[in-house]
């Protein structure tokens, strides 16, 4: 049996990210995925609890044909043991999934195998994109799969990510 682990922030979980779940799934029989920045919410750039985005994560793989654990893992200030942590908080892995450079290189460093995923219409794809739809009431739920669609709104996500994105600044700061 082989075990990969794919970490992200997913801020929201959007179709690229499931896109990403799909290829891995033919590589592997079980899939990790790393809650990074658990410890963060209720900010634009990480407007989710790590539990909601276990929800939406959940929720979305439901019905693809791998076996999958969603394990929060929280941010460490210290790279050069940042390997170790995610190893201490998720099951065993042989693999790590990954095009992110700082997560490559640390896990090369660790003597843990990297793939990278190409990666599914990236410009429009992006965290930081479906974040800004969502604060300027766009089109936001065209980018994720269905069920991130319900969860957010069960959670009220969107009045949120609305409200924490506000400012109380007077003109230029």
């Amino acid at each position: 049996m082989r075990r990969g682990i794919y970490i992200g922030r997913f801020q929201p979980f959007h179709d690229g990210h499931y896109s990403v779940v799909e290829r891995i799934a033919a590589d592997v029989d079980e899939l990790v995925l790393g809650i990074g920045s658990a410890d963060a919410s209720h900010t634009t750039r990480n407007p989710f609890t790590a539990g909601e985005r276990i929800m939406m994560i959940t929720k979305s793989l439901a019905d693809i044909d791998l076996v999958t654990y969603a394990v929060p893992i929280e941010d460490l200030e210290r790279n050069s043991v940042w390997v170790s942590h995610v190893e201490s908080m998720s099951p065993d892995f042989d693999v790590a999934f990954s095009n992110n450079p700082l997560v490559i290189q640390l896990f090369r460093e660790a003597h843990v195998e990297v793939r990278q995923s190409p990666m599914y219409n990236r410009e429009l794809l992006e965290g930081s994109e479906v974040r800004a739809r969502m604060i300027e009431d766009r089109d936001w739920e065209s980018l994720v799969p269905a069920a991130v669609a319900d969860v957010v709104e069960e959670i009220g996500g969107i009045e949120r990510i609305q409200m924490v994105s506000d400012t109380d600044a007077n003109g230029d700061a």
